[in-house]
């Protein structure tokens, strides 16, 4: 149930807005996501897929924009307006991918 649960996808909602707030470049923000979520700096061909995956999500919902709408309603708590709704969607999907990592959910 993590997932797709509601409150999965909102906390990853939350996340991405956090994220998109730190300074920095794309890559730095998925990094310091990174870390927040599993306590260690992502090597370098995990970076590469989290920056993948982000640009296969920008352009789903690029070519998406009402998904992107639906997956930003998920949940109450108030979304930022400033930031755009494409922009925030991606990373919503990729901070849902950190939410759900293997390492972010067992601790070892």
């Amino acid at each position: 149930v993590l997932m797709n649960d509601e409150q999965y996808v909102e906390a990853a909602r939350n996340l991405a807005a956090r994220m998109l707030q730190q300074p920095g470049d794309l890559s730095a923000r998925l990094t310091w996501g990174f870390r927040l979520c599993t306590g260690r700096v992502p090597e370098s061909a995990e970076l590469q897929v989290l920056l993948r995956t982000h640009q296969q999500q920008q352009d789903h919902f690029a070519a998406n924009a009402g998904e992107a709408e639906k997956l930003l309603g998920i949940g109450v708590s108030p979304r930022p307006a400033e930031i755009p709704v494409q922009d925030f969607a991606a990373m919503t999907m990729t901070a849902n991918l950190l939410l759900n990592l293997d390492e972010t959910i067992t601790r070892e």
